[in-house]
C-alpha cells in the first residue's frame, strides 16, 4: 500500500526539510558572531576564511552527530537518523561557509561587502524555507532569523571592534 501524497510530504519535511533547515539556521546563525569578531578583529581575510571554515565543518560534524542521537525515527516517525544527521551536517556546514567563503577575496571590505550580502540572502532563504514547509508566517520567520541574525552579526561586529 502506497502512502498518500499528505504522508509523503510529511515523511520529506521530517526527513530533509526540518533537519536541513535546523542545520542551515545553526550554520549561517551561529558561525556569525565568530567570523565577523575575527575579521574586525585581524582585518586579515585568510584568517578570517580559516576560522569561518573550522567553525563551518566543526558545527556541521557536530550537529550530524547531535542530530543523529537525538531520536532514532521510531517513536517520533522523524525518519532514519543518518539521514537526518547527514542532511543536518551538511546544511550546517554550507550555512557557514556560505559567510565565510567570501573571505577567499583578499580585499578585507570587498570579502566584507560580499560577506554580508551573502548573510542578508541566507538569512531571507531560511525565513523562505520556514514560511514554505513549515507553515511559519513570515513575520514569526523574519523576526526569529532575520532579526535573530542581526543581533549575532552585531555581537561578532561589537567584539571584533573592541
Amino acid at each position: 500500500m502506497s502512502k498518500s501524497l499528505s504522508e509523503k510530504e510529511r515523511d520529506f519535511v521530517l526527513t530533509y526539510v526540518q533537519p536541513g533547515l535546523a542545520g542551515l539556521i545553526d550554520g549561517s546563525i551561529s558561525t556569525l558572531a565568530p567570523i565577523f569578531a575575527v575579521a574586525f578583529a585581524t582585518r586579515d581575510p585568510w584568517t578570517t576564511f580559516l576560522v569561518g571554515l573550522a567553525a563551518s565543518l566543526g558545527a556541521g560534524v557536530s550537529m550530524a552527530f547531535t542530530e543523529a542521537a537525538s531520536d532514532d525515527g521510531l517513536i517520533s516517525g522523524r525518519g532514519s537518523p543518518v539521514i537526518r544527521g547527514i542532511v543536518t551536517g551538511v546544511m550546517t556546514t554550507v550555512g557557514g561557509l556560505g559567510h565565510a567563503l567570501p573571505y577567499l577575496i583578499a580585499d578585507f571590505w570587498w570579502a566584507t561587502s560580499t560577506a554580508i550580502g551573502v548573510v542578508f540572502v541566507e538569512l531571507w532563504a531560511i525565513a523562505w524555507i520556514q514560511n514554505r514547509w513549515m507553515k511559519t508566517s513570515w513575520t514569526r520567520a523574519i523576526v526569529q532569523v532575520v532579526i535573530g541574525g542581526a543581533l549575532v552579526t552585531a555581537i561578532g561586529l561589537l567584539i571584533g571592534v573592541s
